[in-house]
């Protein structure tokens, strides 16, 4: 007969080996990172002889130089502009989209709602010829703002469904009693609907955020002007036909990989909590 003791015993082996499966995953993700930065702080002469992550000398200058040779002063402060621009964009856009196909009834609704979710089956690159023809007509190539919306259009379809799946959920009792106070649909989108959906809306973010600051053929198919490059495109001015800086462009791939962390680090407790609602649903 199986005893109290057997169950726990099992239970405890199941967890042990749940977490050294979750460990060796995190040890999979992390150690990329660690290699770049360990990477970053070593000469061109000693990083293929020098394997440890901790370097014998720590060469910092070579993040100085990796911004001044790179010029990604520029390029950095485009990747922030452009990235807060796109992920403004997609949360208002997104929001009333999902708000209304949530809770509004209106002709066409099903059919459009199916247009945007079959958008998210069409690979990028499969829409950049029509993109580069349409921004040329619309006098809009190599221009910001020809970007900004080209990445707006990219993240919508995701965003809408995530949001959406959330707002049906949302109890109408809420609504009902912002309606008895005055509200009117904007008003109970902006006061009861965006405030409920904070965690959604972290995932929403951090998942665009992630899009745009590291979108890089995008950007080469819509700029030609050097100033307007985001920050992704800077990092190839140390990969060479013939060479390549690699401690120059791990400490680039450092600059570049640590703002979007810091935007994940302090989004967490809100990614975690939205997973755990059930705001990514299948």
């Amino acid at each position: 007969m199986k005893t109290g003791l057997y169950y726990k015993t099992k239970r405890i082996t199941i967890n042990l080996f749940i977490h050294l499966f979750l460990l060796s995953v995190a040890v999979t993700c992390i150690f990329p990172l660690l290699w770049m930065v360990a990477s970053s702080l070593k000469t061109q002469e000693t990083i293929f002889r020098d394997m440890s992550f901790i370097p014998k000398e720590w060469h910092f200058e070579n993040y100085y130089r990796a911004w001044r040779e790179g010029g990604f002063g520029r390029n950095f402060l485009n990747s922030l502009f452009y990235t807060t621009s796109v992920v403004i964009g997609i949360i208002i856009v997104a929001s009333l989209a999902a708000y209304a196909f949530s809770r509004l009834r209106f002709p066409g609704q099903n059919v459009f709602f199916a247009m945007f979710m079959a958008a998210m089956m069409i690979p990028i690159p499969g829409s950049f010829v029509p993109l580069y023809v349409l921004l040329n007509k619309l006098h809009l190539r190599n221009t910001a703002l020809g970007y900004i919306l080209c990445m707006i259009n990219v993240g919508l379809s995701t965003s809408i469904f995530l949001l959406k799946t959330f707002f049906d959920k949302m109890p109408k009792e809420l609504e009902d009693a912002a309606r008895i106070d005055g509200c009117s649909k904007l008003g109970i989108w902006w006061h009861v609907a965006l405030p409920l959906a904070k965690p959604v809306l972290a995932v929403v973010v951090v998942f665009n955020a992630l899009n745009v600051w590291n979108e890089y053929v995008l950007a080469l198919i819509i700029f030609d002007a050097k100033p307007l490059m985001p920050l992704q495109v800077a990092l190839m001015t140390f990969q060479g036909e013939f060479i390549t800086q690699y401690p120059l462009l791990m400490a680039g791939l450092t600059i570049t990989a640590l703002p979007i962390i810091i935007v994940y680090l302090f989004m967490q407790r809100y990614i975690v909590k939205g997973v755990t609602q059930g705001a990514i649903v299948g």
